[in-house]
């Protein structure tokens, strides 16, 4: 049987870097994406939408972070 790794905070925020933003080592996701919104990361938007697309994927300050932003 295999597992797929859950999207924790660290995931979240490696992905949102690897897009560009620049981001504390502390950051939790509803400040991480609030930093990658202010500056204006090209990306932002297909990222949210791939990891909402598979909710059961993410841990849920992840989830709630994206829901929260308002990108469904």
């Amino acid at each position: 049987m295999m597992f797929a790794d859950l999207v924790d905070e660290d995931d979240f925020r490696e992905r949102l870097q690897a897009l560009g933003a620049d981001l504390p080592a502390d950051a939790s996701p509803e400040h991480s994406l609030a930093l990658a919104r202010e500056q204006g990361i090209d990306g932002l938007a297909s990222l949210a939408s791939a990891l909402l697309a598979e909710p059961g994927l993410l841990q849920p300050e992840v989830r709630m972070a994206l829901e929260k932003a308002d990108f469904v």
